[in-house]
């Protein structure tokens, strides 16, 4: 059992038959089709030479399917980490240096060790450090950025920068000198694909395809843009014209790389490599998730975390560079019908046949349709609605997921994740360090007690009924010192509280000192605190230091309402 849980494919491979076989060789082919493209243009988003990608498509697709836990997830190179890759690499050496291309390989192992490290450990729930208002903030503000970046290649200018002032300011400064031969291939690429994107499909299904088989289609779109572009290059001869092309690409699989081991590099790259891997695993694990729930099957976190580290491992060991699972090919996967991890090994064997075979294709290939490609892909994960749903609902959550924004638009993609997840930690400390604290009353014909200031309920005069709903630790102990002492000042007749801990799922030591230290000051007052649904697990706890001792007169009590009868006879009509 122990062997199933560390190896995933022992499970599925048990039960793998022909059906399982014709599904995910089906769907194998389809992604890859959506896949190579993908992997020219994201590697030379993260700058390196276009045939990395496709080394970072073959044996991390294999790692990933040994030790992952989801059935339909697709791994590979993606957009956002793409960019983060060039971000830190530029900072070390020049793009197209073997400098460069050996600090990606070392980002690989370094972000394959940091997850399964973080997978051995089981600290799956890291993800929850970055919320989702950051998360789709960051992802938005990268696909501005990384859009932007793109436009360079298709009007035939050298544009680049960390951010989308630096790009703007270049791509703005060179505008007199945009090449129009590659303009007009980029915008036609971008035209064609957005036409397939938004209008091919609804135009299938009137001609009777059915939506299944239209959407999957779509997804291949790319590639159509692909091959009607190096037609076009070959027939008109817009090589020769200026349209600058992918050039020759080397053919042969993946060679077998060791990463340069510099303990000062290493150390130089770690807070990138810690970035680019929960970035990726957090944007892997929303994907699987929603997926595993549509055929009501389960993701492991903690696996997932051993799959991707295995599947940058494999790319740091073979010429990739830092990989994770991708949404829409994931999507694609899905749809084409892939019932296991198998259909991401036969995605590879296509990939790694077509590396060996059809490179020499990839010569003629603009590189303005591989940027229109990124472009088009990249828009869809602008989503500005969710910024504006959380102001309305949370402003706090809002200034977390704006900073990150201006940040990454403004400075840097690791400046705006750091302070995005930063803000997010203080606001919930902020939040946890002034817990909500109600003074409630009984709801008139029932034994149920709400807040005083939100229903028209019953109250004692001499038993006070408080409500925290928070558990307690250090950082909020004095808080509630401070509520109790004002509320009872507020109350001079009161003579006994009612402390209602429903809601308290922890008390630590601190707490525990200050809660004893309480009891003392209130009955200096001639003030008795008691406690009301105490949890099991808080009361185990509690009873183990003898805390009812301390209590002195007070007592523990199993519900609200047994506590105010019993301190307040009236409180029963």
């Amino acid at each position: 059992m122990h062997l199933l849980r560390k190896f995933p494919a022992a499970t599925w491979l048990r039960a793998y038959d022909r059906g399982s076989l014709t599904s995910d060789l089906l769907a194998a082919a389809i992604v890859t089709l959506m896949l190579i493209p993908q992997s020219l243009a994201y590697a030379l988003l993260a700058g390196l030479p276009p045939e990395v990608g496709l080394y970072a498509s073959i044996l991390p697709l294999v790692g990933y399917a040994l030790f992952g836990s989801s059935r339909t997830l697709a791994v590979g190179p993606v957009a956002v980490v793409s960019l983060m890759t060039a971000s830190a690499a530029g900072g070390i050496a020049a793009q197209g240096s073997p400098e460069y291309t050996s600090v990606a390989l070392i980002l690989a192992g370094l972000s394959g060790l940091f997850l399964v490290g973080l997978g051995l450990l089981r600290l799956g729930s890291l993800a929850s450090l970055l919320s989702h208002p950051v998360i789709s903030g960051f992802i938005t503000a990268s696909a501005l950025v990384i859009a932007a970046s793109q436009l360079g290649p298709v009007l035939g200018l050298r544009a680049g920068g960390d951010n989308l002032v630096e790009v703007v300011e270049k791509l703005a400064s060179n505008v007199a000198n945009v090449h129009l031969p590659t303009l007009a291939v980029g915008g036609l690429a971008i035209a064609l694909l957005l036409w397939i994107r938004h209008r091919l499909g609804p135009l299938l299904k009137r001609r009777g395809v059915r939506p299944a088989v239209a959407d999957l289609v779509v997804r291949a779109g790319p590639v159509v843009a692909v091959v009607a572009s190096i037609a076009a290059v070959a027939l008109f001869g817009l090589d020769a014209q200026g349209v600058a092309t992918v050039g020759a690409v080397p053919g042969g699989l993946p060679p077998l790389t060791l990463p340069d081991f510099d303990p000062e590099l290493w150390l130089q790259l770690l807070p990138a490599a810690v970035l680019i891997s929960i970035v990726g695993f957090v944007e892997s694990v929303s994907v699987a998730q929603s997926l595993a729930v549509k055929r009501r099957q389960r993701i492991d976190p903690n696996q997932e975390l051993l799959g991707l580290g295995a599947a940058n491992l494999a790319a740091s060991f073979t010429g990739g560079y830092p990989v994770t699972g991708g949404f829409a090919r994931s999507i694609v996967n899905y749809e084409a019908g892939a019932q296991t991890p198998a259909a991401g090994v036969f995605t590879a064997v296509l990939i790694a046949v077509a590396t060996l075979l059809l490179t020499p294709l990839f010569r003629l290939l603009p590189s303005a349709v591989l940027a229109a490609t990124i472009i088009v892909a990249v828009i869809g994960l602008v989503d500005l609605h969710t910024l504006v749903r959380t102001w309305r609902y949370d402003r706090a959550d809002f200034v977390a997921s704006a900073a990150t924004v201006v940040l990454v638009l403004g400075h840097s993609i690791e400046a705006g994740l750091v302070a995005g997840v930063g803000i997010s930690i203080a606001l919930f400390l902020w939040r946890t360090t002034r817990p909500h604290v109600a003074i409630v009353g009984r709801v008139p014909g029932t034994e149920h007690y709400r807040n005083v200031r939100r229903h028209e309920v019953l109250t004692s005069p001499r038993v006070l009924a408080v409500r925290i709903d928070e558990s307690l630790y250090f950082a909020n102990s004095r808080y509630l010192e401070d509520c109790l002492t004002a509320a009872i000042t507020d109350h001079p007749d009161i003579s006994d509280v009612v402390l209602i801990a429903s809601a308290v799922n922890a008390i630590d030591a601190s707490a525990l000192e200050s809660l004893e230290l309480l009891v003392r000051r209130l009955a200096d007052a001639d003030v008795t605190l008691h406690f009301a649904e105490v949890k099991g697990p808080v009361m185990d706890r509690l009873a183990r230091v003898g805390f009812t001792e301390h209590l002195g007169r007070g007592r523990v009590f199993r519900s609200t309402h047994e506590a105010m009868v019993a301190l307040d006879p009236a409180m029963a009509g």
